[in-house]
């Protein structure tokens, strides 16, 4: 067992139920493909990291999917709001006996795996790791102890959240990533080459 644990937090891909806000310009059936394509990015950045992995179901787990379980520990996510289901799962973390536990989502494509061992590796030095994404919130959260108020009081998804997260950090050690782009909107993927097969199909 690896002391570092990587958690994914992923949505069933339903058509939809996937990339609502996308959808509204694109469709509901270009919007399931485009977080399919995410889907099986994430999966192969995490694939690459050097650390035991968990992914987290928004509905149920699906056992026969992309995720193997050989790599990939599988559990449900928890709680009434997103901070609740992120803390339930980092809780499970330390509590299994890992020393540094850090999440991510699924739909950010240009993440690497060189940017999750660097975040690993921070928590060395830092009491925690954040990656700030475009949009005001976060691609990336990485702790070596619980910090559980940073969980609490948001509004999750919003432009607010990484300013009262680092609110709640301002006695801790926390090293910010660079800045990245997750994909929740069609102006997010519009000039990106990769997803370019999807909008002119």
């Amino acid at each position: 067992m690896s002391k570092n644990l990587l958690l994914i937090f992923t949505r069933n891909p339903e058509l939809g139920k996937a990339k609502t806000r996308l959808a509204k310009t694109v469709g509901d059936e270009t919007a399931l493909d485009i977080y399919k394509f995410l889907l099986k990015r994430t999966r192969a950045i995490a694939s690459k990291v050097s650390s035991d992995k968990a992914v987290y179901y928004s509905v149920k787990i699906r056992e026969n999917d992309i995720w193997d379980a050989a790599i990939f520990q599988k559990h449900q996510q928890v709680g009434e709001d997103l901070g609740i289901r992120m803390l339930n799962a980092f809780k499970n973390g330390f509590s299994a006996g890992y020393e540094k536990v850090l999440i991510i989502g699924s739909d950010l494509y240009d993440l690497t795996p060189e940017t999750v061992d660097h975040a690993f590796a921070s928590l060395d030095t830092n009491d925690v790791v954040l990656g700030p994404a475009e949009d005001g919130g976060y691609y990336l959260l990485g702790m070596n102890s619980l910090h559980e108020n940073v969980f609490k009081n948001k509004d999750w998804g919003t432009e607010t959240v990484r300013a009262s997260t680092l609110t709640d950090l301002k006695d801790k050690k926390v090293l910010l990533l660079s800045e990245l782009n997750d994909v929740d909107v069609f102006e997010d993927i519009e000039h990106h080459p990769a997803f370019q097969q999807f909008i002119y199909r």
